[in-house]
Order: structure tokens, then sequence, then C-alpha cells
């Protein structure tokens, strides 16, 4: 007969899961930390899967009593009771401020009493970000620097600079007082004209910002000397034409006014020559307007000249011989006298080894009395030119 054995296995209390066991000397209250932003609300809650009527409790980081099941045990208006159960204590704190951050206990009043712990962490929203250091308006070629400064931030902020749209790097501090933290970043430039109108942009960025970061703007004002130049509203002006040289001008401060002269003195013929602000306008050429007009503007950094040399074309020489005709004409006559120097050149070569052949043939008729004798003799000194042949060799 088969004999059967019945094995008893002893596990201690605490060894057995939560959730399997119905007793409260299993149970232990649940917690989680809690995040919010200064002037916020925070939530609290303290669960128990399983409870057989045992009180829960909330305290905060000081051990103070906040509340004891649905009985409020703390005189502070910020906090209230959302819910309160044998399975759940739950509780809201409002306007929640630095002072509130910490460790926040929940009880739950077995033998002996279990606890869970939950912190709260409390973000501080850093404030306006303010660039200073810069002194309008910078001089072309100055060293600047742009400090941008925020405080207050809880964690400590991030700080962005931007040129334009560009992010350029500065350079970050951080100092901290008490719990928060002043953040500031350095920015050093040598300014051009090119910096002259740009934004630079100290952009804050901080986790209780998220959705909208703070930023300021810093518009650079660089002052440089002028910079002229002259355009002409035509290409070839012709006589009897309207035209027009205008002076354009660049600088900061913009020159008032230009001054224009004709080849070093002042503009000849003030009736057909008007000068309207940075114009100078012709209404009807002719040759004595042939020369060089400079245009010249200033302002208190500098003075800078542009020069435009006025040349009036007949119209009739223009109609009967373009630039165009001109050109193809002048490609034309390189093009044959280069195929007339080389058809002299090749004749001069043919003709010249022609005469050699000659020469050779009649080098034995020179003293020939007949005919056959001179072709004899002709052989014979063919026979001796490559008898020399072939002794030189």
């Amino acid at each position: 007969a088969k004999q059967i054995y019945t094995l008893y296995f002893h596990f201690p209390c605490d060894l057995l899961s939560p959730s399997l066991h119905t007793g409260s000397q299993g149970q232990f209250p649940i917690t989680h930390n809690v995040t919010v932003a200064e002037g916020g609300t925070a939530d609290m809650t303290c669960r128990v899967d399983h409870n057989d009527n045992t009180s829960l409790q909330w305290s905060n980081p000081a051990q103070q009593t906040l509340f004891f099941g649905d009985k409020k045990a703390l005189r502070d208006n910020r906090i209230e009771l959302v819910r309160a159960s044998w399975q759940e204590l739950a509780i809201r704190i409002s306007e929640v401020a630095l002072t509130d951050e910490g460790q926040y206990t929940c009880s739950l009043f077995t033998m002996p009493v279990k606890t869970a712990k939950a912190f709260l962490t409390v973000l501080r929203v850093p404030e306006k970000p303010e660039i200073a250091g810069f002194t309008k308006p910078a001089k072309e070629g100055d060293q600047i620097t742009l400090t941008c400064v925020t405080s207050g931030s809880k964690p400590a902020a991030d700080i962005r600079w931007f040129r334009n749209e560009k992010e350029i790097q500065g350079a970050k501090e951080v100092n901290a007082s008490g719990k928060t933290f002043t953040v500031s970043s350095t920015l050093r430039l040598q300014v051009d004209r090119d910096d002259d109108g740009v934004a630079y942009t100290c952009r804050v960025e901080h986790v209780a910002l998220s959705s909208s970061p703070q930023q300021t703007t810093e518009v650079l004002e660089v002052h440089y000397p002028p910079f002229v130049d002259i355009t002409s509203s035509l290409t070839f002006p012709e006589e009897g034409e309207y035209l027009k040289l205008e002076c354009v001008s660049k600088g900061n401060p913009l020159p008032d006014s230009v001054l224009w002269t004709k080849d070093g003195g002042e503009l000849p013929d003030i009736d057909r020559m008007i000068v309207e602000g940075r114009e100078l306008t012709f209404t009807s050429l002719n040759k004595t307007d042939n020369g060089t007009y400079r245009c010249e503007a200033s302002n208190h950094l500098g003075t800078s000249r542009a020069e435009y040399m006025l040349f009036v074309y007949d119209p009739n020489a223009l109609q009967q011989k373009g630039p165009d005709h001109a050109l193809i004409g002048g490609v034309v006559a390189v093009v044959v006298f280069i195929t007339l120097c080389l058809i002299i050149v090749l004749g001069r070569y043919l003709a010249r080894h022609k005469g050699t052949y000659l020469t050779h043939e009649a080098k034995g008729a020179e003293d020939a009395p007949d005919a056959d004798t001179a072709i004899i003799n002709a052989e014979g000194n063919q026979a001796h030119a490559a008898e020399k042949k072939e002794y030189f060799i």
C-alpha cells in the first residue's frame, strides 16, 4: 500500500503579500511624491488596499498632524480635506509656498504603526530676465558686454542667447541664495556696422515655464562712418536725354545732406543741373557735361566720397556703329588676318621643298654633253650621296 505524507509550511505574516492578506497587520499605506510650482495646488493622497477600520493620518515635514481621518488637526486655511475613508485619505494644499516643501508622512495606526513618505517639491518660477551692461549707442569697433540676469528660480534656470534667430553661446554663472538661485549669462562682443539693428535675445527656460519661456531683447545701435555709391538712370547717356544720378549713402547717423561737385569744383550749370536731396538731375545732356562728378557725405564719425565719370554719346554715332557691330568687325578682321598668314607660310614651305628637289635632279646635267650622259651623271651623284651617307654613319 502507498504511504501518503502531508507537509505543513509556516510562513511569517510579514512575508505575505499585502494584497493577499486581509488583516491590518499586513497592510502598508501607499503614497506618491508631488511636484508643484509656487502658488499652485498640491494634492496629497494616501491609500490602503485592504483596511479593517484602522485610521489614517497625514503629517507635515515638522511632524505636525494635518488630518487624522476626517478630523482637521492643524489650523491652516490653505489645507482642506478632499476624501476620507478607511481605504484613502486625500488632502489638498492651496497657494503652496517654498516653506511647504519637504517630506510628508502618511501613518496607518496598526500595531506597530506603518508609515509611508511622500516628498513635496516646490518649484519657483524665475523672475523676468534683464539685460545690463550696454549703453547706447556703441561705435564701430567697440568692445561691449551684454549680461542677462534672472533671479529667484528653483531649481536654477537655464539661459540661452540668440542673435536674431540664431543661437549663440554665453558664459553662465549660478549663485545660490537660500533655496533659490540667481543665474547670469554674459556675452562679450566687438561690434561693427553689421550689428546695427541686430536683436540680441536672452531667453530663460525653466521646468515651471514649460509652455512659455520668459525672454527679453536688446536691439543694438552701432554708429559708423558713412559709405556712399552713385547710381545712374542711363547706361549710355546721349545728348538731349534726361539723366538722374543718385548718391546712395549709408551710415549711422545717416548723413543729413550730400555735396555734389564736378572735376573738383562747383557745378557749372545750375539751370540744367538740379540738386534735390541726394539726387543730381540733368534736364538735357550735352557734350559740355562730360567730366567726373563726385558725391560726398559726412557724419560725426567720418566722410566718404564716390565718383562717376560721365561721357555723353552722340546719338547719330551710336546708331551708325553700335558697340556690338564694332566688336563683330574686329573679330572678323583678326580671323581673316590669321588665315592669310597661314596661307603665306604654307606656300613658302611648299615652294622651298620643290626647289630643292629640282636642284638635286639637275646636278648631273650641268657638265653633260647630251641627255644620256646627264641621266648617267645624275644616277652617279645619287650613288655618291648614298656612299657619303654610309661613310659618315
